[in-house]
């Protein structure tokens, strides 16, 4: 782990992190306000801040520093689907749907599980675009049979694993405070300014999960299968966190919660996926983990950097034999697995810290990210 000022990294020599990023860490560390902050192996430069970090603050929050994807995070069920009736070719030319607005009743949805629309609901159910995705997984190991059996899981289920937020409503959340302060902060002196985001925030958060548990409902429904959540953890958000008895503010961008049991951890859609559970007192890394592998290239360059090597038909079924739905060819070579980092180095490097240990490793079976509309 190294350290310079308030700034705790969470990587070994082995993890390659870029200059930029690490230099977003530093513009970070130094606002107004903020106490420590926190990063992990999967770090990389984001817009206005670093993603794969949190970043801890008392008397003063900043929006800007968890984007516009509010409540953005990842949610695993179980299905009632096996391992060994899995029909992943049949089932990539069968699931469809998912980018086309839900023909139930949103608002009820939405209000059962505690969120309001917003004026949202057309985007209620969908997945988006960019490096959000739904997956399923067979167990591939299983690495602490203890831990396994505490969430009731089955070596021979498949798994769903769904990547989304809040789709629009946290980008109009960001919007609408940018255009107010631009990339200042909200203290909480302004009670009634910052109570207001805080509490539109909360709502985001709620949307998002209800909208991963949509995504589940409506493609489990195409192949007949029920499904329980296993868990739900939000990687965008900002919370109140008691301090030694001050209440300040714990901001996560591309950073996973360590404080509320197991968590799930994915790598590219053509590597394995990690089910985890945290270790130790979880404070010096601000009660987070890497949220993914982390990206290694800009989106910007995947295209030239693999469209002479590799079809984009080539790229729809992975070196594990999983299947990948993306109509969209951009898409495509910008989520390729080429552009990831190597989520075993990320996963050993926080094992190796003493953050994690490894429950299992999943294996992607089909990935849904996008048909044609």
């Amino acid at each position: 782990m190294a350290k310079r000022k308030n700034i705790n990294i969470f990587a070994t020599a082995k993890s390659w992190l870029e200059g930029e990023a690490l230099q977003q860490l530093e513009r970070v560390a130094s606002l107004p306000g903020m106490m420590r902050v926190a990063a992990y192996p999967d770090l990389h430069p984001g817009k206005g801040g670093p993603v794969g970090a949190a970043m801890l603050s008392e008397g003063i929050f900043y929006p800007y520093l968890v984007g516009s994807d509010v409540g953005c995070g990842m949610a695993l069920f179980a299905t009632d689907l096996t391992t060994a009736k899995a029909k992943p070719e049949k089932w990539s030319k069968k699931l469809s749907g998912l980018e086309e607005p839900w023909d139930g009743d949103a608002v009820a949805w939405l209000a059962e599980r505690g969120a309001t629309p917003e004026g949202f609901t057309a985007s209620l159910g969908t997945i988006g675009s960019g490096n959000h995705f739904t997956e399923l997984l067979r167990v591939h190991q299983v690495a602490d049979e203890e831990c396994f059996r505490q969430l009731d899981l089955d070596a021979k289920q498949l798994y769903l694993l769904v990547h989304s937020g809040s789709r629009g409503l946290g980008e109009l959340l960001l919007h609408t405070h940018v255009d107010a302060h631009r990339d200042g902060g909200l203290t909480v002196g302004d009670a009634a300014e910052s109570e207001n985001y805080l509490a539109r925030h909360d709502n985001a958060v709620a949307w998002a999960v209800a909208n991963r548990e949509l995504i589940a409902c409506r493609l489990l429904e195409q192949l007949g299968s029920d499904y329980r959540r296993i868990l739900d953890l939000t990687h965008n958000s900002i919370t109140r966190q008691d301090v030694a008895g001050t209440e300040c503010f714990l901001h996560r961008k591309g950073a996973v919660p360590s404080d509320q049991g197991m968590v799930v951890i994915p790598g590219s859609r053509g590597t394995l996926s990690y089910l985890v559970a945290p270790a130790g007192a979880q404070s010096a890394n601000l009660w987070s983990v890497a949220h993914g592998a982390g990206r290694k290239w800009g989106r910007s360059d995947c295209a030239g950097r693999l469209r002479d090597k590799f079809t984009a038909e080539s790229l729809r079924k992975t070196k594990l034999g999983s299947y990948v739905i993306c109509e969209d060819r951009d898409l495509l070579y910008e989520e390729a697995p080429q552009a990831y980092k190597d989520i075993d180095a990320v996963i050993n490097d926080m094992v190796g810290l003493g953050l994690i240990t490894v429950v299992a490793t999943l294996t992607p079976v089909l990935t849904y990210k996008v048909r044609k509309q």
